[in-house]
């Protein structure tokens, strides 16, 4: 992580490269009179409109409903796993194995994934024809900005992102 300093409120970045379009958004949003303490920029982010995707903007007194990059579904969630603080020497090899176990891009999943929520599909059109695919889609990355870590926080509990990507297809749990 690195920190620009330069602006109203600084800006916190854990990306090891940012496109210029990005970068002036942030820019932008850390000037913003209401933008509060920092803003941030995930390893993921990169151009919005407006916003950068990947970019995490607190306020003051103001409620900002399109601070999401306009890039619907885009977003991380942590999991809480049972594995114990694992050490660097196995934690490359763990991130490894979850990117080959994960489809990305276009790639797909062969087999149907099982979620409860298809039962629950709209009875729409375009939605029947698109179940099919979405069976195979769940728990992919997709062919976004998408990036797995780990975290460790308190009691010791590897954390492992359930990634969302920007086509917002969710990562299983």
């Amino acid at each position: 992580m690195f920190e620009i300093g330069t602006e109203r409120v600084p800006i916190k970045v854990w990306a090891d490269r940012l496109e210029p379009g990005g970068l002036q958004q942030a820019k932008n949003i850390a000037n913003l009179p209401y933008a509060h303490h920092h803003v941030a920029l995930m390893p993921d982010a990169h151009e919005g409109f407006g916003m950068p995707i990947g970019g995490v903007l607190a306020t003051v007194d103001a409620v900002i409903p399109n601070a999401v990059g306009v890039d619907i579904g885009c977003g991380m969630t942590a999991v809480r796993s049972s594995l114990e603080k694992i050490p660097p020497s196995e934690l490359q090899h763990l991130i490894e194995t979850i990117k080959n176990l994960i489809p990305v891009g276009f790639k797909h999943h062969k087999d149907p994934q099982p979620w409860s929520g298809f039962q629950n599909a709209p009875d729409l059109p375009v939605v029947h024809q698109e179940l099919d695919s979405a069976r195979r889609q769940l728990g992919t990355l997709g062919g976004g900005g998408v990036f797995c870590g780990d975290e460790f926080r308190s009691r010791l509990r590897c954390c492992l992102p359930r990634p969302y990507d920007d086509e917002g297809k969710r990562g299983s749990a």
